[in-house]
Order: C-alpha cells, then sequence, then structure tokens
C-alpha cells in the first residue's frame, strides 16, 4: 500500500507539472494566433453558450426532477471548442464540433467575457478602430451580452448591479478609464446611436424643437475617399461613463421591438453605437527663418536657418458596438403583419452581411456593401478599417439546433475572412519641451 500511495503521489505530481506545461504553452499558442490574426486582418470570432432559461421550458420543454435539461445539445467542450449533438429519429447521433478563438460555457460571467474584449480598446487609443459586434438568433442572449439586464418596460439597460453590465457599457467605463491615464484635455468623445429598422437607418438621439427625443430617418452615403457616412448624424459629447449611460438609455427607449412566440421582448432592428475619440496633438513643423540682412551670395554659402512652430492635430477613431437583431424562422416565431414584414428585412440584412464577407474571403473585385443599409453602414469596419471581433450568441436547446448550426456557420465562414493588416492611423510626433 505504501508502495502504491508513493507512486499515486509521484504521478499527481507529473500530472500536475504536465497541465501547468500545457497551460503556458497553450498560452503561447494563443499569443501566437493572435499575432497571426492581426498580420492577415482575420475577423476574431468568440462564442458564447447561453444557459437554458425559463421560457425555454415555456415554449414546451420539460425539465427532470433531478433538474437536468434534456433538450440540451450544444456544449462548450473546452475554451475553444464547441460541441453540437445533432440527433434525428431513426438516425444514429453525430457529434459536430467548432473552432474559435475563445468559447464561453453558459456558468461564465459578464466579466469574464469582457475580460478577453477589454484589449482592443487599447488599441482604440493607440491609433485603430474597433468594432464589436453580437451576432445569433432572436433569444439567444445578443441584447443581454452586449447591454446587459434591461428593464420591463423599454431596452434601457439597469445599472444597479455593476457585475451585470454588458460589452457596451463596460467598454465606455473602460475607454474613459484609458482617458484619465492620458494628459487632460488631449482626449474627448463623441457618441451617436443609430438603429436599422426595415432597412432604414434612424438617428436616435435627434431632438426635436423642444428638446425631445425621437427617431429622425438618415441615410447612408459613400464618400470620395471611398468611407461610408451618415449626413447630419447626432453626435452628443460625453465626458464620463455616466453622462454616456444616461444620454444612451433615452436613445434606446426609441428602439423597436416586438413579441414573438420566441422571445418575448425581441429587438425588431440593428443596434450600432459609435464611440469617437478624437485625440488632440501638438506637433511641430521646421520653417525657413527670413533674413533680411543676407545677400544671396551669402545665403548661398552659409546653411539654412530653421525654426520650430507648433500646430495642433487631431487624430480621429472609432469604437462601433453593434446588437445585431436575432435571425428567426417565420414558422417558429409566429409573427404575422407588420412583424413578419420586420422579420424579413432582418433576415435579408443579416444574408447580406453573409455576402459580404463571402466576397471579401473570396477576393472578388465587387463587394456588396449596398445591398443593405446595415452592410453600407458598417463598410469601413466589415471591410478592413476596424480590428473586427464577433461574439457569436448560441441556444443550447434541441428546438434552435437549426439556428444555432446557421450561427456557428457564419462564425466560422467569418474567421476565414482576411482582409489584410487593419491600418492604423498615424499621429505626429509629440513635440519635445523647449
Amino acid at each position: 500500500m505504501r508502495l502504491f500511495q508513493i507512486k499515486a503521489l509521484d504521478l499527481q505530481q507529473s500530472l500536475q507539472e504536465v497541465t501547468e506545461r500545457y497551460e503556458k504553452e497553450k498560452q503561447k499558442r494563443r499569443a501566437l494566433h493572435n499575432s497571426l490574426v492581426e498580420l492577415r486582418g482575420n475577423i476574431r470570432v468568440h462564442c458564447r453558450i447561453r444557459p437554458l432559461l425559463p421560457f425555454d421550458n415555456a415554449a414546451g420543454h420539460s425539465i427532470s426532477q433531478d433538474g437536468n435539461f434534456s433538450e440540451k445539445v450544444v456544449y462548450a467542450a473546452d475554451d475553444e471548442t464547441v460541441l453540437v449533438k445533432c440527433s434525428r429519429p431513426g438516425h444514429a447521433s453525430i457529434n459536430k464540433t467548432f473552432q474559435f478563438e475563445r468559447v464561453y460555457n453558459a456558468s461564465e460571467s459578464q466579466d469574464t467575457v469582457f475580460a478577453d474584449v477589454a484589449p482592443l480598446l487599447t488599441s482604440l487609443l493607440d491609433g485603430y478602430n474597433v468594432c464589436i459586434m453580437a451576432y445569433g438568433q432572436t433569444g439567444s442572449g445578443k441584447t443581454y451580452t452586449m447591454l446587459g439586464p434591461q428593464l420591463e418596460e423599454n431596452f434601457a439597460f439597469s445599472i444597479e448591479d455593476e457585475s451585470e453590465l454588458g460589452i457596451i457599457p463596460r467598454a465606455t467605463q473602460e475607454v474613459f478609464r484609458l482617458i484619465s491615464e492620458k494628459p487632460p484635455g488631449s482626449y474627448w468623445v463623441e457618441v451617436s446611436v443609430v438603429e436599422v429598422y426595415n432597412n432604414e437607418i434612424f438617428d436616435l438621439l435627434a431632438k426635436d424643437s423642444c428638446g425631445k427625443l425621437f427617431g429622425v430617418k438618415r441615410d447612408v452615403i459613400t464618400t470620395r475617399e471611398g468611407k461610408s457616412d451618415v449626413p447630419l448624424l447626432t453626435y452628443e459629447t460625453v465626458e464620463n461613463a455616466s453622462e454616456f449611460f444616461h444620454l444612451v438609455n433615452k436613445g434606446l427607449q426609441l428602439r423597436v421591438r416586438h413579441p414573438t412566440l420566441v422571445h418575448a421582448h425581441s429587438s425588431r432592428s440593428h443596434l450600432v453605437v459609435t464611440l469617437t475619440i478624437t485625440t488632440v496633438v501638438s506637433c511641430t513643423f521646421p520653417q525657413k527663418i527670413k533674413d533680411n540682412k543676407s545677400t544671396s551670395s551669402s545665403r548661398a554659402s552659409s546653411p539654412v536657418q530653421l525654426e520650430a512652430t507648433e500646430k495642433m492635430k487631431q487624430v480621429k477613431t472609432r469604437l462601433q458596438l453593434v446588437d445585431l437583431a436575432g435571425s428567426e424562422c417565420v414558422g417558429m416565431s409566429g409573427v404575422t403583419g407588420a412583424a413578419l414584414r420586420e422579420t424579413s428585412f432582418i433576415n435579408r440584412s443579416l444574408s447580406a452581411l453573409a455576402d459580404v464577407l463571402g466576397a471579401i474571403a473570396e477576393q472578388r473585385p465587387h463587394i456588396p456593401y449596398r445591398n443593405s443599409k446595415l452592410t453600407h453602414l458598417l463598410q469601413d469596419s466589415v471591410g478592413g478599417d476596424a480590428k473586427l471581433l464577433v461574439m457569436l450568441c448560441i441556444s443550447p436547446d434541441q428546438r434552435y439546433l437549426t439556428e444555432s448550426m446557421q450561427s456557428l456557420g457564419f462564425g466560422t465562414r467569418a474567421r476565414q475572412v482576411q482582409r489584410g493588416q487593419v491600418k492604423k492611423k498615424s499621429f505626429p510626433v509629440l513635440s519635445k519641451a523647449k
């Protein structure tokens, strides 16, 4: 027995050492992979599997007495792999796996999700544009992931429990934290909030003559430089995260929603919250000093005298945070009338997004950005002018297996897109103190 105990201890120690080495090698591999993603301009794809929720049970699923959900078919095999158990009556069960940069299981918190997003925000102040978008079917947890828990009466998010805040409020807090470490007055932040509803763009921060917010229809154009722009879009300056929360929550109250059989508070529009960070940098430019006493001959023989003049330059970077409307099956959602029309526009715009990514992946000469207002609005971010992260949100329920497979397929295709290295906004050399 003594010998067996000694061998068991040795094996445990060896296992611990191997596990530690494995974790270190895994971190190195992930760092190398991230570097490769940067160089290729690949789209980062993370996948979050939500837990089974009460409305899944209300939809007709049973929960066994021991608390196990018999309908769960999507699992996080590890922190990079999704396992899907596909089964049909009369056929053998087939397991399918999907690989992503990061996979979150149902128990992982908002803190954990944001911890993997936060490094992108540092590159925002380094001169890169950044875009984070949530993609998935209706009721898969996109709005919870991006905003956090919402109030019953509207889309405003609650800030009472900070641990439950989503990516949008957390990203704003992090941006202002990073700015606070910089010299005062060198940065300022502007915010815009738009929704794409029935293939039309609405400015949710526009005000009427009485100062009340109301959604105003805007258009998206392509500038001479080939960039997308929304003329007359409202930009509000915010000085801290609290001002941002207050402003965005007001705009969110105008967002369109409609109950369906799948989700009682289904958002019927794509939400795009944009933070524009303006960096003010002082730079020096050499100029010739005029010397009226010098003759032409002496000028030719003497070295040119220069003096430094200081000028201010503004560099703008943009953080786009996108909560896409959920794709859905018309038969399952049970929508009719106006809601059916909304569903049609949602599915078409998401299909247009997939077409754009496909065209970029295949390096086609024409990219169909203008097939949808959504893709036209996100043209710069999707096309390679921003570091792009797609957060796939997945329901684990058997009932939504078709939609989950579609979302996982979209994420797999998005990972394969190589857009080239994202361009960094050039900062002038800072002037030194005299």
